[in-house]
């Protein structure tokens, strides 16, 4: 059971890797990951306990601040969100779909827990950082006035951090569409 989520997003692979050993060793934090991300960033996430996951966050942004792209904690972190980190989660293709697209993983997976905190929607999806130049994507389904509910709030959290691409509501999508994604 993952207690808090703590993930910080570098400039560099290298000071990455130097960071996720710091993280490991200044709190009693676990990694859940730790990885290169496009373009060349790197991505920490780790759990814990929240004051553990706390410290080691602060621990490393405040030691790696000019490498730091963004960085995120979150305490009791919806289950839904753990999995569509894994890629476990089951959503149907069905209902309103709504997207929002960050310029980094961290803004995404936090813009995904506002988001179903917010409202009754399903993250179909949650993609972060590889194969989309560092970006975050999350597509969430339910009933229109939700799933725009839940896009304006996990939305606004991104747009907070400078962090906010884009993000659309489609009220019913096409068949086709809903088949290629």
């Amino acid at each position: 059971m993952y207690q808090a989520i703590g993930i910080i997003e570098l400039k560099s692979i290298a000071q990455g890797v130097e960071a996720t050993d710091a993280a490991l060793k200044s709190a009693g934090v676990q990694l859940i990951s730790a990885h290169a991300a496009c373009p060349g960033k790197f991505e920490i996430i780790l759990t814990g306990a929240i004051a553990d996951v706390t410290a080691a966050v602060e621990h490393v942004t405040g030691r790696f601040d000019q490498k730091l792209i963004d960085s995120s904690i979150m305490g009791r972190i919806d289950p839904a969100v753990v999995a569509a980190m894994f890629g476990t989660q089951a959503a149907p293709k069905t209902g309103s779909l709504g997207v929002i697209e960050t310029f980094s993983a961290a803004s995404a997976i936090k813009a995904a827990d506002i988001a179903v905190k917010t409202a009754k929607v399903e993250i179909f999806e949650l993609r972060t950082s590889r194969g989309m130049g560092g970006k975050g994507i999350v597509l969430i389904v339910g009933d229109v006035g939700d799933v725009s509910a839940a896009v304006e709030a996990g939305a606004r959290h991104a747009k907070d951090q400078s962090m906010l691409a884009y993000t659309t509501v489609i009220a019913a999508p096409h068949k086709e569409l809903w088949d290629q994604i």
